[in-house]
């Protein structure tokens, strides 16, 4: 049985190949993700997965992935996600945060999703 750290290594060399279909084989037909930040934004199913990759590399066909900072535990891993490239139809692209995915099978069957632009900008939070 695949290990989950060796589906999210399998992941991140597949984005970074730009391979469609290797991405799209990350992932089990039932794939679910959950965004609790935006909720409107989870979806299920493999083909989403497809869609929305195939998207964003032609939108930024220089995007490049990092998954660092792993965590796992029994069939669930959390890792923290980089996903960068410099050119692109709407400037930089540059995204970071938490994913914690669940592990089936040697894919991956479910995830809840933190991931954000990054804000460069932004004036510093006051509570």
């Amino acid at each position: 049985m695949t290990s989950t750290t060796t589906v999210i290594d399998r992941l991140v060399e597949a984005i970074n190949a730009h391979d469609l279909d290797a991405i799209e084989t990350c992932f089990a037909p039932g794939y679910s993700v959950t965004t609790p930040a935006h909720p409107a934004r989870s979806f299920t199913g493999r083909e989403n997965v497809r869609r929305n990759w195939e998207g964003i590399l032609a939108a930024h066909p220089t995007v490049y992935a990092r998954a660092e900072s792993r965590v796992h535990s029994g069939d669930e891993i959390w890792a923290e996600w980089e996903y960068t490239s410099d050119v692109g139809e709407h400037g930089q692209f540059w995204f970071r945060g938490v994913a914690i995915t669940v592990i089936s099978q040697g894919v991956i069957e479910s995830a809840r999703f933190y991931v954000e632009p990054v804000d460069t900008e932004g004036s510093p939070v006051r509570w």
